[in-house]
């Protein structure tokens, strides 16, 4: 957010990364921590899980500790950033000033089994060999509650080969927010996430509860593993067009409707602006949630695209999503809503004709 280019601010924002569990706690402590992460409402500390911080340094040096960003406005910085938002500052010294007064702090030491020092547990957890490892010990989905949920959502259009699996008893890591005695395990539905090259990076969890055929009453039915930037769940072999949404149902939703177009689940609205294009892509149909954060994932991707000589042409729901309109408004209906907003060569392409 900050335009920078002190030498003192990238190496105080370098210190603040190596401990930004710390400064979270300070500058945003109505959050809490979730395995790498730090969650919490907005840069202004409200309570909520749209703004994330990474609390450690990607394996791959892709992502740096203490870079965060608000999945709802597409907004994203550094501690830096925190600090200054936090203080109400307008120039950049009295920002300087702040992170060296916190810096210069002693820190906390963990006290007993207080959650709030809770630390991140020494084996590797959320790396692509262990999101390998789940999705090889899962089971095939069909004739599952897996299946039974999907239905339930009245996706029906089901495929062998899709990239779904189902896991009887996936550990779920209750988070502050979850009540005491929390189950820690529930059946799951457990998706692959992979690369141009169809390389496993990681895994999404949808935990379920067989008892409702609905999400597990947890306070995260949904996780993701492992490296998702860029990547998604790919429904289809990516061509010269295909579609590209949040949601795994969302986009299964929309197959319903177009069996044959190829698509990409980003799993969020942050990691949908940076899906990385394929080389023979040249429409890219956004699958949009009707909010600011699709708004702000279009405006990212259009941007993107354009540069590399690739249309997009936002879909948009009647109501808040695609899954509400296939379960609340009917096929014929969404159709009927879709058709006009394809570009008219792909219409006899991609699009189920009216029964």
């Amino acid at each position: 957010m900050m335009g920078r280019p002190s030498h003192q601010a990238g190496e105080l924002a370098h210190r603040l990364g190596e401990q930004a569990e710390a400064v979270c706690r300070h500058y945003l402590s109505k959050g809490h921590r979730e395995g790498r992460y730090w969650l919490v409402g907005d840069v202004r500390n409200t309570p909520g899980r749209s703004l994330y911080v990474r609390l450690a340094g990607s394996q791959d040096g892709r992502g740096a500790a203490g870079k965060w960003t608000d999945a709802s406005t597409g907004e994203h910085g550094d501690l830096l950033d925190i600090i200054a938002i936090a203080g109400g500052h307008h120039h950049l010294r009295d920002t300087l000033d702040e992170a060296r007064r916190f810096l210069s702090l002693p820190r906390p030491e963990p006290v007993g089994d207080d959650p709030r020092y809770r630390r991140e547990p020494k084996a590797p957890t959320g790396t692509p060999q262990a999101a390998r490892r789940l999705f090889a010990a899962s089971k095939p989905f069909l004739a599952t509650v897996v299946e039974a949920y999907l239905r339930n959502r009245a996706i029906t259009d089901i495929r062998k080969d899709d990239p779904l699996r189902f896991h009887p008893h996936c550990y779920y890591r209750p988070s502050r927010d979850d009540p005491p005695k929390t189950r820690p395990a529930w059946p799951a539905m457990i998706a692959a996430v992979t690369d141009l090259d169809g390389g496993v990076t990681g895994v999404h969890r949808t935990w379920l509860n067989p008892a409702t055929i609905d999400k597990a009453p947890v306070s995260s039915p949904r996780r993701a593993m492992g490296h998702l930037l860029g990547h998604g769940v790919r429904f289809g072999v990516a061509d010269s067009v295909m579609a590209a949404g949040e949601g795994i149902e969302t986009l299964l939703s929309v197959r319903q409707i177009m069996p044959a177009m190829p698509m990409i689940a980003a799993l969020s609205s942050a990691h949908l602006g940076a899906i990385l294009f394929p080389t023979a892509l040249r429409r890219l149909y956004v699958v949009r949630d009707d909010d600011p954060a699709g708004d702000v994932a279009v405006a990212t991707l259009s941007e993107r695209a354009s540069s590399a000589g690739i249309e997009v042409v936002p879909l948009s729901p009647m109501l808040g999503d695609h899954n509400e309109d296939l379960r609340l408004i009917g096929p014929e209906r969404m159709r009927a809503a879709l058709r006009p907003q394809l570009v008219p060569a792909d219409v006899g392409r991609f699009l189920m004709p009216s029964r």
